[in-house]
């Protein structure tokens, strides 16, 4: 993490903010969480803050925005253009869960546009499907402003609250104690994400 934080923190501090501003807007607008979620450039965002590289409201601000941002392109797109997207191979492959998706928003309506923020794959499709629904975008704005605050303040929080604890321990136990802590960490959650990915499988398989 070190490492990570050094080179980052060698980047003019512009250019931090186009690229966190920018992962995040592309997430929901153009499918890009498929293959690199903005939640992780947006807790970046944060590490960066709490080293003092980037300013921490600015970061914050910069993210939410371009959640609500990108959220709205991406309704425009299926507003637009409709179920034909739903052909791209990338959205094509993943058909059975879009379907999920969409009966989600059947039933719920906006708070699935809310709730679908804090879920990777929802965040990236919620929007796109809300806009093929012709839900009313008044509608689809309050809820999707709603999640674009919450989610936004959090995850940027969760990094700048993961920075300073790395920080905290690099300075207190030394460098190779804080690579040690970090690893546990980060194997955590691969572990979390293993056995949920596990989980989804036998969710999905055939009974």
């Amino acid at each position: 993490m070190h490492g990570l934080l050094d080179r980052l923190t060698s980047l003019p501090a512009g250019w931090v903010y186009a690229a966190v501003g920018l992962l995040v807007f592309a997430e929901d607008a153009l499918f890009v969480g498929f293959l690199l979620p903005g939640e992780t450039a947006a807790i970046i965002g944060g590490v960066t803050a709490s080293t003092g590289h980037t300013n921490l409201a600015m970061m914050i601000v910069l993210v939410v925005v371009a959640a609500i941002a990108g959220d709205s392109v991406g309704y425009e797109i299926g507003h637009r253009y409709g179920v034909r997207v739903l052909d791209v191979r990338p959205l094509a492959r993943r058909r059975e869960r879009l379907d999920r998706a969409r009966e989600f928003l059947a039933r719920r309506g906006g708070p699935a546009v809310f709730l679908g923020r804090f879920v990777a794959f929802l965040r990236a499709t919620m929007p796109f499907l809300a806009g093929t629904a012709h839900m009313r975008y008044r509608t689809f704005l309050a809820y999707n402003a709603a999640g674009g605050l919450v989610w936004g303040v959090a995850v940027v929080l969760l990094g700048y609250a993961a920075g300073v604890s790395y920080q905290t321990v690099a300075r207190r136990f030394g460098e190779i104690t804080a690579i040690v802590v970090a690893v546990l960490v980060i194997a955590g959650i691969i572990g979390y994400r293993i056995r949920k990915a596990r989980h989804q499988r036998r969710a999905d398989s055939p009974q």
